[in-house]
């Protein structure tokens, strides 16, 4: 998946595209996917990278939803435990088991909650990832050693999913890439194109590395830009209503020590009716989430100070070593697109299903929903676009399709798992060049030739693109990424034919963002 030939992809079409998508977050690449599988003509333009915003700033876990089943909504946790099980078996090298252990402190929590995941256990029937248990206090202890002991009880045990949410991104756009869409980052759309009849039969949109105008005509247009999606719907409409009730989610990531073994820790009331989850990710402990209602939705949203001493102040109720602000590796922020049908204030209460519209002039949003549903959401949203565009209908493959790097066994690449079934090239390529086996930073796993292979193969276009999402040094250690930035920009512009004045603005501009993820 190379910019340049994408590029020429969409150059060389004539004619209209049958669907094009706007946004390349989970959402819309899923869309694309579904779409191109299914034969028809697709592009998808996003304005930045690949899931710079919301999709890869999560949780990491595909889940039911434990707290969806505590709402009542349980149609959609039904919905959810069949995707994660979809996801996992079409993506084995991202999506993995992972246990779940609930801390019992109070005489009714072990009944109140065994019960609870015995339902989430029905619900999920043959797609479940694991039977859930009551605990003794030292099974939960052998599971969690790093748990505060005063007063505990025992635990519940239950399972569900976690993944690399930005490496499957990237997986989902080479797949759309492999069933010939074409997927153009860095490329905003800046308005849409009407017909004669007031239909939306396409977009202008600005290359913002050469400045150039695109004019795609498209059968169907999609919105699918998640925290965004209000700003395009007013492109369409100045007088649509807002539908999107952002909110915001932070997560800290710790060093390994304080969350040793392998398995993870949920808190389903915290003092403020939160869930708080510390799970295991890429061997370090990450912590979350904060549930914010903001009003501003930027690009790179920073976590707020009282979101970080919420987050700090609750895992110090439950683990021996009570983190501090100075413990932090880094601290990130995504925006939520929740969907609001009325006068909610509390964006925790919100529902996370999602909602599709149809403008009048044609035009299909796609909004709300998680991660774990990105799958169902594209199937759903390209049946209507091709009933919207009048599109011969086609199938949905999705439910079978292998995601790129499908690999059942990819454990054995050790820390190139991520990268599936591609991991024997990459070593191949870093094989072949000394200089590319050498680790970026003693503290992360990542090395030289990560760099060249997204540059290559994945559409890595700056320095945040690498260090942010094809390797995930900003999220797990701040300032580990920012001694990377250096040596990331001179492998970059070697591969890209940057001059040395490139450089030195893209670690200025790397440098600047990655200050913000320190408390």
């Amino acid at each position: 998946m190379n910019r340049s030939d994408m590029l020429a992809r969409v150059s060389d079409h004539r004619g209209p595209w049958d669907v094009l998508v706007i946004g390349g977050g989970a959402t819309g690449v899923g869309v694309a996917v579904d779409a191109a599988s299914r034969g028809y003509d697709t592009v998808l333009l996003e304005q930045s990278d690949f899931g710079k915003g919301t999709s890869s700033r999560s949780t990491k876990l595909i889940h039911g939803g434990v707290r969806y089943l505590q709402q009542g909504n349980v149609s959609l946790v039904l919905e959810s435990l069949k995707e994660r099980g979809i996801l996992r078996d079409n993506a084995p090298h991202l999506v993995h088991d992972l246990r779940f252990i609930v801390p019992n402190y109070d005489w009714w929590e072990a009944p109140f909650y065994g019960i609870g995941m015995k339902v989430y256990d029905a619900l999920a029937g043959k797609y479940g990832f694991g039977p859930s248990r009551i605990l003794s206090r030292d099974e939960t202890l052998s599971f969690i050693p790093t748990l505060k002991t005063d007063g505990l009880r025992g635990g519940v045990q239950y399972f569900d999913g976690q993944f690399d949410d930005a490496r499957l991104l990237i997986a989902l756009a080479r797949t759309a890439a492999r069933q010939g869409a074409a997927l153009v980052n860095y490329a905003r759309v800046d308005r849409l194109v009407r017909g004669t009849t007031g239909f939306v039969e396409g977009v202008i949109a600005s290359d913002l590395e050469s400045g150039t105008e695109l004019e795609l005509r498209a059968k169907v247009v999609i919105n699918a830009t998640g925290p965004f999606t209000d700003a395009i719907r007013r492109m369409d409409d100045p007088s649509v209503r807002t539908i999107i009730a952002p909110s915001q989610g932070v997560h800290l990531v710790l060093d390994r020590s304080f969350l040793s073994g392998d398995s993870a820790i949920m808190v389903p009331h915290t003092r403020d009716g939160r869930v708080m989850f510390a799970i295991p990710w890429h061997g370090h402990a990450l912590v979350g989430t904060t549930d914010t209602p903001v009003t501003n939705i930027p690009l790179d949203p920073v976590a707020l100070p009282d979101e970080i001493e919420f987050i700090i102040d609750t895992a110090g109720d439950y683990l021996q070593r009570p983190p501090a602000a100075s413990d932090i590796l880094s601290v990130f922020a995504g925006i939520r697109p929740l969907v609001q049908a009325g006068g909610e204030d509390n964006t925790a209460e919100l529902s996370r299903d999602h909602t599709l519209l149809v403008a009048q002039s044609g035009l299909i949003t796609i909004c709300g929903g998680k991660w774990t549903t990105y799958r169902l959401m594209a199937e759903e949203c390209v049946t209507m676009a091709a009933t919207i565009g009048g599109l011969e209908e086609q199938p949905c493959v999705t439910r079978e399709l292998r995601i790129h790097g499908y690999h059942q066994h990819a454990d054995k690449f050790g820390t190139l798992e991520v990268y599936g079934a591609d991991a024997p090239a990459l070593e191949d390529l870093m094989r072949g060049s000394p200089n590319l086996q050498a680790r970026l930073n003693d503290d992360l796993p990542y090395r030289a030739g990560e760099v060249v292979w997204a540059v290559r193969h994945e559409m890595a276009r700056t320095v945040e693109d690498v260090l942010s999402r094809r390797t995930r040094s900003l999220p797990l250690d701040a300032r580990a990424a920012i001694a990377m930035a250096p040596a990331v920009a001179s492998l970059m512009a070697a591969e890209l034919g940057r001059d040395a004045p490139w450089e030195a603005e893209q670690v200025e501009a790397f440098t600047t963002l990655a200050v913000t993820y320190l408390p």
